[in-house]
């Protein structure tokens, strides 16, 4: 299962009460949550397990920096494996029961990202800011495009899974007054961001290379809302042929690998402060993961703003985008489906289930530090906050070499040129709008976001 294939079970409607062990949003959600609660427990009992199993390879010029910090730290490296892998096993056994091929391939992408890290912790990496992020991206698309990737390891490339889990984790260093203070800013941005992109794809798409409408509305979503995600929701909820959801979908990882490298370089090249920087990523970014990658060339600040105005801003719209083309679909462009009239329920099963994980993570450590004096709260950044963000940061490094592995260039560039220039159109309204609002509007706002 690659980048496409596991976003489709977070988007399958609800079924009951057993979607809440049989989806993948769910099971982020759960397991994050139980890391942040573990760090808690062993903080409170005075264990320094969370702590110890933190790895962060020091800056190097000699690689003999390097080899001797692995050396000392062989223990928490294999702690720190059977952590991750205890974890993801019991998810992976529920979801799909493919245990012992996740085993083997989650095994060797944790090998890779030990290695990854290491290389990128050279201070020449640092010099050119290639930060780790894009060279796990880069590692994995050159293993991809250049050998054939066996079955063993695809299970284990779970990209979607890792990034949701990342963003619950992401919850425990965003205090909860936070998002409320910046969940009506983000929103609104992206309500304004999200019409503009989905309405130039859809006009585009219909009216000047006569798109299907329903294969044109799933790549406005897939450009305009949330990405992989949208495009498998709203492609179900119009009822889009299925070759017509994968062309969107590759179109978004495409686009999204694209912007990896061109955002920051932009970002960079103008100046941007980290603030606006992550918010514009925020929004020109058509996917959580690999905007994730991006903000995290630029550094923490980036990451915040970044994921208060992709996450809280633009991934809660999926619902609410679902029930209003499911309405849009049946009442104006087919009666074929009159039997099944749309719901305000269906807002709910569209909801993306890993943001309200998010949510409560924010909000428990927000009421843990709200409760604590000063001496107890730097204990609470130095023993729960650090190693969570830490753990955070494992998470997006399995994410993008997911992205990478299971990415091959050549078969995204064969989608046909009239959906590729539809949805390029959403990109070139998405990229300057995004600038206009996070940096020369909203600029100033972003900026006090720390």
């Amino acid at each position: 299962m690659g980048y496409a294939s596991t976003a489709k079970k977070s988007t399958v409607p609800a079924g009951g009460w057993s979607d809440l062990w049989r989806q993948e949003d769910y099971w982020a959600m759960w397991l994050g949550l139980t890391i942040i609660l573990l760090a808690i427990v062993f903080w409170s009992i005075g264990n320094n397990f969370m702590n110890w199993i933190v790895l962060k390879i020091p800056s190097y010029s000699d690689y003999r920096t390097a080899i001797s910090y692995l050396t000392s730290h062989k223990s928490a490296i294999l702690a720190l494996y059977l952590f991750f892998l205890i974890l993801f096993s019991i998810a992976v056994k529920v979801l799909s029961g493919e245990v012992q091929r996740f085993l083997v391939g989650f095994t060797f992408l944790f090998s890779m990202s030990i290695l990854v890290s290491v290389w990128g912790s050279w201070d020449v990496m640092k010099r050119y800011n290639f930060e780790t992020p894009l060279l796990a991206l880069v590692v994995g698309l050159v293993i991809s495009n250049f050998l054939k990737i066996p079955y063993w390891l695809s299970t284990a490339l779970q990209t979607q899974f890792y990034v949701k889990l990342g963003i619950v984790l992401m919850g425990a260093s965003l205090p909860f007054t936070l998002i409320i203070q910046a969940g009506s800013t983000a929103f609104a941005q992206a309500t304004i961001i999200s019409l503009a992109t989905f309405l130039t794809i859809y006009w585009t798409g219909t009216r000047v290379f006569a798109l299907d409408k329903r294969f044109a509305a799933t790549l406005a979503a897939g450009g305009s809302i949330c990405g992989v995600s949208a495009s498998i929701a709203i492609g179900g909820t119009v009822k889009a042929e299925k070759q017509h959801v994968s062309i969107a979908i590759s179109l978004v990882i495409l686009w999204s690998i694209i912007m990896i490298f061109i955002l920051p370089l932009a970002i960079k090249a103008l100046n941007i402060l980290p603030g606006p920087a992550g918010a514009w990523i925020g929004t020109a970014e058509f996917a959580d993961a690999p905007g994730m990658a991006a903000a995290a060339a630029i550094n923490e600040q980036a990451i915040k703003t970044f994921t208060l105005m992709k996450v809280v801003g633009r991934d809660m719209f999926i619902g609410i985008w679902c029930f209003i083309m499911a309405l849009t679909s049946i009442t104006r462009w087919d009666k074929r489906y009159a039997g099944t009239n749309p719901n305000a329920l269906d807002i709910w099963i569209r909801f993306p289930k890993f943001v309200l994980g998010f949510i409560v993570a924010s909000i428990i450590i927000t009421i843990l530090a709200a409760s604590a004096n000063g001496v107890t709260s730097k204990a609470i950044d130095n023993n729960i906050i650090n190693p969570i963000s830490e753990l955070r940061n494992w998470a997006f490094i399995f994410t993008f070499l997911s992205i990478g592995l299971s990415s091959r260039l050549k078969e995204l560039a064969s989608v046909g040129w009239k959906p590729f220039a539809a949805f390029t159109a959403g990109v070139l309204i998405n990229i300057p709008l995004g600038y206009l609002l996070s940096v020369v509007i909203m600029g100033n706002y972003w900026i006090t976001i720390k």
